[in-house]
């Protein structure tokens, strides 16, 4: 019996330490940056700053216009690969899936219980965003939900077993002025788009470029071969705002909307004195 637990304990101990190893793998040593690394960032096209997606703006030539969107929805536009509803084209199983939810959709999204969009949704929220431009790394501060995305920029590359999150992990590239951004591993809480699941292969290209001091676009592409039939693109526009600051967005401070476990949406009424 003590050969067996001790044989146990030995095969429990090596598979722990191969699951280390390969995060210990997957993860990129940062070291502090140098004056030079400083000034190459100073060289790069001037992301900084608060932007805000702009509806109804017209697109930049070669680009297509973005649809309206309600809140707490995307804005993508309407874009290459699109299905006959102007959506992403869907593979038969996923055409089924949301035919399925649409049937019965709930009257509001899980973001009425505070859980973020994710990957590729947050970046369609109507709420301003911010761009940080570090050596090795751009970050972007969302106001909605108050989520964050870390960008790598030092050369790494993408992860062959990354970890499943909200924003997947994203890996960057300067191409000329271009920000071209890779980002695979997405949570199954998240969805390619509402009512729409993605499947495991899900990877998303987003290309960042400054059309004039003041407008940013972000042409979007997402590959799914489970659940699209070709790659899906779209277009936004985003306007920079240069006396902005982004506010505190804290979901369930006076959170008075909620979706119950059947998918039926409610409202608290009550005066949050009260409490």
């Amino acid at each position: 019996m003590r050969n067996r637990l001790l044989a146990a304990f030995a095969a429990g101990w090596f598979v722990w330490v191969g699951v280390c190893a390969v995060a210990a793998a997957q993860q990129a040593t940062r070291t502090a940056p140098t004056a030079a690394d400083w000034a190459s960032v100073a060289k790069l096209p001037d992301f900084t700053g608060v932007w805000e997606l702009s509806f109804g703006a017209p697109a930049p030539r070669g680009a297509a216009p973005p649809a309206a969107a309600g809140r707490g929805r995307g804005a993508d536009a309407a874009g290459r690969g699109r299905g006959r509803a102007g959506g992403p084209s869907l593979t038969p199983a996923y055409a089924a899936k949301k035919k399925a939810f649409d049937a019965n959709a709930p009257e509001d999204s899980e973001a009425a219980n505070c859980l973020p969009p994710g990957m590729p949704g947050i970046m369609g929220q109507p709420y301003p965003m911010e761009f940080l431009l570090t050596p090795g790394q751009v970050t972007v501060v969302i106001e909605a939900y108050t989520q964050v995305r870390h960008i790598y920029t030092d050369g790494r590359q993408l992860p062959d077993d990354p970890d499943l999150k909200f924003h997947g992990t994203s890996v960057g590239r300067w191409e000329g002025d271009t920000l071209v951004v890779d980002t695979v591993g997405f949570s199954p809480l998240t969805e390619l788009e509402r009512g729409v699941p993605h499947g495991d292969k899900m990877r998303i290209r987003e290309r960042f470029r400054l059309t004039d001091p003041d407008t940013m676009t972000i042409e979007t592409t997402i590959t799914d071969p489970d659940a699209l039939t070709m790659p899906y693109t779209s277009n936004r526009i985003l306007k920079r705002h240069r006396n902005w600051t982004i506010a505190e967005y804290v979901c369930e401070e006076n959170n008075r909307n909620s979706v119950d476990a059947s998918g039926k949406a409610g409202i608290n009424l009550a005066s949050p004195d009260s409490k």
